[in-house]
């Protein structure tokens, strides 16, 4: 009977692969694969790399792709350590191909830890399909967050590690804690895995009142310890990626902080309040979630959708005057509080309904912990418009200040109200009878629920004023306010299409309960009846924002950037190592900062990149947006990529750019950054190199400039290792066109170690011994090697556990007789 049992537990694997398939068909049965633009940026600047590995096996740490060289630690992250867990990663997702494979394992896991919470395997995967087919997950997808988005599917199976051992289950649950745990971290999206822990909080918290309740706290207390050794595993068998993210934090945009002086009043009061602090508050709430912008909770296009023109909604264009139908397109389908979206975070209407309900008839601890960090994060994700609490987590909560984008915390709320409405039909399934005691509760949830879907309906002025901020601002001025008045049509007619949408839902959801507790549907009827509510909302809504239209050939993926003819004039100099510079990129310079394009066939001074090293970005903000040549030179930056009126683009070679290497006369020596950044501002760097005197020791007292026919110059370059040769009479200073950073780069001169300065606030500098040598920068941090070991002992451990588990399974089951 057990053994039936559990095959009747395996259906529903079936059932979300072929879910999976049916979505993304007919497009991954012919070949197509989605276009992602995150994707397809991190093809651009993860380009160098990945042709290098597959040219010779090996992954440079390193990249001279983007922003003059950075390493590739939050690029495209690899390390030996990580192939075990990607063959684990394969087999769990049943070898499926991408995106099919990710909504199977967002399912997946969260089937696994319904069924730890002794849900009936029915209900388990209805509550698999609901999470997984929340809006947002299908919206990352699109948008190519697939680090995000394989973070967030493995956390339900961690957090179902995390139940088993606080049910006694140890082993298995610390096993299953640390495995989950280790393949979420090597997911590397660390602020999805930090937002979870206000789950993880919640649940130890909850399990610690029904410990203290049942008088078990020693069993309490032993599953605490196996869960913590559960995430040192996890965290050791990612140890190099997370030492290396942490090391190298402190020297990009998110952790490091300027030491220049901020050059207005503003910038001051910023750098004064974010110094060391992690990023500044406007940049982590300018994606803050509006208060009525909740409601999409329930009504999904409550704030028109995604980001578009208005002419792309059909009803919107039917609900317009026809004389102002041609306007549309000039105005916005998203009136919302955010600069912009890809679409809103839905959790299903029928979901909404049994949370609700779920919040009057669970009655466990859990049921408490699952409200309040969803009500905290659904405050949390409105960021500036709910500032003093957003301005105490910023300041007091550990790490909170290293995140941006504060409305991705919704995803908490997103997995929180699904588990309790899956915990509200357990216990309506398993005793259906309840609906008549908790009859009060039952109508109250339905008509809150019900109501506000309802009320949006029929009197929509009540919710919104459909209009964005500036357009409140300008609706005042001559002319405008009978264009604004009928875009406010328009846009109603997005809002209550959708809030009549999920009053039916939720009618047809109340319908089938009251038909279960009246006994006029027997529960396998009222099961089905709910599945097909729930998928028949659900699924249309993510076709909104991922469809076949987001799909493309192979061979489109194969070449996402269609060389031009500036590329291919660049391409035809073959030396080794040389910069570009593209200011042809649209708007003014600093779009040049933010664009990947130029990364995926040239060395770019530019690039894109939010964790971009802070002393280049202080480069950027005070010499290159200025297109100090100076500076460009020394970068070696050869070829200047620029616009021209008409339209198109013409390619100018800089006559100035200084080569990979070369030997100065002097140095000037500076006391601070303030003094560094201002005399490489107007300099000859051919002649001089301005130095910290922090450096003194590595440059030494005395620079002897350089004799007629000395000479230094690259003789071979692989990303993470550069090759040069030298001819000095005397000895010099060289200054090499890299850029510095402080740890991981071993210089060798013919085999042996020698210090390396930085210079010209962003380049390397060594002091050359006389006579005819090679030099060599080699990036291989010993670090790597260490946390390597780590990592390795950690897996072997997690491994250990699961055969041991294996191995007392199978003796208990020798043990207990055989039907």
């Amino acid at each position: 009977m057990k053994s039936r049992k559990n095959l009747w537990a395996l259906l529903p694997v079936l059932l979300f692969v072929i879910l999976s398939f049916v979505y993304f068909s007919p497009d991954v049965i012919e070949g197509k694969i989605l276009f992602q633009h995150d994707t397809q940026q991190g093809l651009a600047i993860g380009h160098e790399a990945q042709t290098y590995a597959e040219q010779t096996g090996e992954r440079p740490r390193w990249t001279g792709s983007l922003f003059s060289g950075m390493p590739t630690f939050q690029i495209a992250p690899a390390y030996s350590s990580n192939a075990p867990l990607k063959g684990l990663q394969q087999v769990y997702n049943l070898w499926l191909v991408s995106p099919v494979s990710l909504v199977f394992i967002m399912m997946l896991g969260f089937y696994i830890l319904l069924l730890t919470l002794n849900v009936r395997w029915y209900l388990a995967a209805f509550g698999a399909v609901a999470y997984a087919f929340s809006s947002y997950f299908f919206i990352i997808i699109a948008a190519g967050h697939i680090w995000k988005f394989t973070t967030l599917a493995y956390i339900p199976p961690t957090i179902a590690g995390i139940i088993l051992a606080y049910r006694g289950k140890y082993l298995l649950g610390g096993a299953l804690a640390a495995l989950f745990g280790a393949l979420q971290i090597m997911s590397n999206h660390v602020q999805m895995s930090y937002y979870f822990l206000f789950v993880i909080c919640a649940f130890v918290v909850a399990y610690g009142v029904e410990h203290y309740r049942a008088h078990t706290m020693p069993r309490f207390f032993k599953a605490t310890g196996v869960l913590v050794v559960a995430a040192l595993l996890a965290v050791g068998a990612n140890a190099s990626n997370l030492y290396h993210t942490y090391e190298y934090s402190k020297e990009s945009m998110r952790g490091g902080h300027t030491e220049l002086t901020p050059l207005d009043a503003d910038d001051a009061d910023k750098a004064e309040k974010s110094a060391g602090k992690g990023l500044d508050k406007d940049y982590i709430t300018q994606w803050s979630y509006g208060k009525m912008e909740t409601l999409t909770l329930l009504i999904p296009d409550s704030k028109g959708g995604a980001s578009g023109r208005l002419s792309e909604s059909e009803r919107a264009v039917k609900a317009a005057n026809p004389e102002i139908r041609p306007y549309l397109s000039q105005f916005d389908r998203y009136w919302g509080d955010q600069p912009g979206t890809s679409g809103p975070v839905y959790v299903g209407a029928l979901i909404f309904f049994l949370f609700v309900l779920g919040c009057f008839i669970v009655r466990t601890p859990l049921k408490w912990a699952l409200l309040v960090v969803t009500i905290l994060t659904i405050m949390l994700s409105w960021g500036k418009n709910m500032m003093w609490l957003t301005d105490w987590f910023i300041d007091y909560f550990p790490m909170y200040n290293r995140f941006r984008t504060v409305s991705s915390i919704l995803v908490v709320a997103e997995f929180c109200m699904p588990l309790l409405a899956v915990l509200a039909l357990k216990k309506i399934f398993d005793d259906p009878s309840i609906l008549s005691r908790e009859k009060r509760w039952f109508y109250v949830s339905g008509a809150i629920v019900g109501g506000i879907a309802l009320l949006a309906a029929l009197v929509p002025s009540l919710f919104d004023t459909f209009l964005k901020e500036y357009e409140r601002k300008a609706i005042g001025e001559p002319g405008y306010a009978e264009i604004f008045a009928y875009i406010i049509e328009a846009r109603k007619a997005i809002f209550t299409a959708d809030a009549w949408r999920s009053f039916i839902i939720v009618a047809l959801g109340f319908a089938v309960l009251w038909l279960l507790r009246e006994k006029k549907v027997s529960a396998t009827v009222a099961m089905v009846a709910l599945a097909v509510i729930l998928v028949g909302d659900m699924y249309p809504v993510n076709k909104r924002y991922l469809n076949s239209g987001n799909f493309v050939t192979p061979a489109r993926k194969t070449n996402p950037f269609p060389m031009t003819d500036a590329d291919r004039y660049i391409l035809q100099d073959k030396d080794m190592n040389y910069r570009v510079f593209n200011i042809a990129t649209g708007g003014d310079i600093e779009a040049s900062f933010n664009e990947p394009r130029t990364s995926y066939y040239h060395k770019s001074i530019g690039g894109y990149h939010a964790a971009k090293l802070r002393r280049y970005q202080d480069l950027i903000e005070r010499q290159l947006v200025h297109m100090n040549m100076n500076v460009l030179d020394m970068l070696n930056t050869r070829y200047i990529i620029q616009p021209l009126e008409d339209g198109n683009v013409t390619v100018v070679r800089n006559p100035g750019a200084l080569g990979n290497a070369w030997f100065v006369s002097e140095v000037k020596w500076v006391d601070n950054a303030d003094a560094e950044m201002a005399a490489i501002t107007d300099f000859d760097p051919s002649h001089t190199a301005v130095a910290d005197r922090r450096f003194a020791r590595e440059i030494g007292d005395k620079v002897v400039p350089p004799a007629a026919g000395d000479t230094i110059y690259e003789t071979a370059y692989k990303p993470d290792e550069l090759t040069y040769r030298y001819r000095s009479q005397q000895g010099g200073l060289a200054v090499f066109s890299e850029i510095y950073f402080p740890w991981g780069w071993q210089v060798t001169v013919d085999g042996k170690s020698v210090d390396m300065a930085r210079v010209n606030y962003v380049l390397r500098a060594v002091n050359l011994p006389a006579g005819e040598h090679e030099v060599i920068f080699r990036f291989d941090p010993q670090s790597v090697h260490t946390t390597e070991a780590i990592a390795y002992v950690s897996l072997f451990l997690i491994l250990a556990a699961f055969v041991v588990t294996g191995i007392e399974y199978w003796r208990r089951r020798k043990s207990v007789p055989q039907d």
